[in-house]
């Protein structure tokens, strides 16, 4: 399939990203490079991997392994916590793993407020970006008052927010304060780990509708929102499913169906503003009651 197939949604910095692109949390390292390489061959362009993950050497040795040149796919990787001392330390390991001598898209992985340090990190990623070794750079995770403390310490406004986001828990008015800042706004988690795919579900109707799957459905959903959407599968089938988007559209009744399904208990990993440890807690939980500088 030809990558030209999947929309571009471009960054307040002119850098455009595929707005569909793979997930690669929880992927092992060994495993990685023969996914990474389905997904390039199935007409993946844009993978998202992270430190924190594990696996960025496994990505880097399935993209250089595809064929396809390096800067034909959009590569975003992800600071952790421990590194925000030194963040030119984390990025040279990260590009030595991915074996490239830059990557389109950085973020901070997550605020961890109680460590009082994502301010001075993101003043470190501002630099990098100015170096010239990173294309874009952004977040993941991060809150309004997260976003408004790099932004008052540094004027720099990320391209991106990456945030748990599915029909369940669709962040309404984090989307709108990323609108109003043209931050972009992209979901992790974006089909909710299967949740709400039983036979009788409202989307699983709705999907049938469309000839389609409910994945297929809830990210059709999501790019019509006009989401970055990076969904995870190890899959052959899936990779090439998930890509059968792009040939239906949704109605506002489709839409409102969607609507109904929100709600405040609905996020399954952690708050950013929490321990990580709580994420299983969280999700245990919702399953029991159901005008600054831009970086330029």
């Amino acid at each position: 399939m030809s990558p030209c197939t999947v929309p571009q949604v471009r960054f307040h910095n002119g850098v455009d990203i595929p707005q569909l692109g793979l997930g690669v949390a929880a992927i092992p390292e060994n495993d990685a490079e023969t996914v990474v390489r389905q997904a390039i061959d199935a007409g993946y362009r844009h993978i998202d991997t992270a430190t924190r993950y594990g696996n960025e050497r496994g990505v880097g040795l399935g993209i250089s392994g595809s064929g396809v040149p390096r800067e034909e796919v959009f590569i975003t990787t992800k600071l952790w916590v421990e590194d925000f001392r030194d963040v030119a330390r984390a990025f040279t390991r990260s590009l030595e793993a991915l074996g490239t001598d830059y990557v389109d898209l950085f973020l901070i992985h997550w605020p961890a407020p109680d460590h009082g340090q994502y301010v001075t990190a993101w003043q470190q990623v501002v630099q990098l970006y100015l170096s010239g070794a990173i294309r874009a750079i952004g977040v993941s995770n991060f809150e309004p008052e997260h976003v408004h403390a790099i932004v008052d310490e540094t004027g720099v406004l990320p391209v991106v927010n990456q945030v748990e986001l599915h029909p369940y828990f669709q962040q309404r008015e984090l989307r709108q304060f990323n609108a109003e800042r043209e931050i972009v706004t992209e979901a992790w988690s974006p089909l909710a780990q299967g949740i709400g795919t039983e036979e009788g579900s409202p989307l699983t109707a709705l999907a049938a509708k469309h000839n389609k799957t409910t994945a297929q459905l809830i990210l059709r959903w999501h790019i019509e929102l006009g989401h970055v959407v990076i969904p995870k599968t190890c899959s052959p089938h899936r990779l090439t499913e998930n890509l059968q988007i792009f040939d239906f559209s949704l109605s506002p009744e489709d839409f409102d169906v969607f609507t109904q399904l929100d709600s405040p208990e609905g996020r399954l990993g952690t708050h950013p503003n929490e321990g990580f440890s709580a994420h299983h807690s969280a999700r245990s939980r919702w399953h029991r009651d159901k005008p600054t500088r831009r970086a330029a």
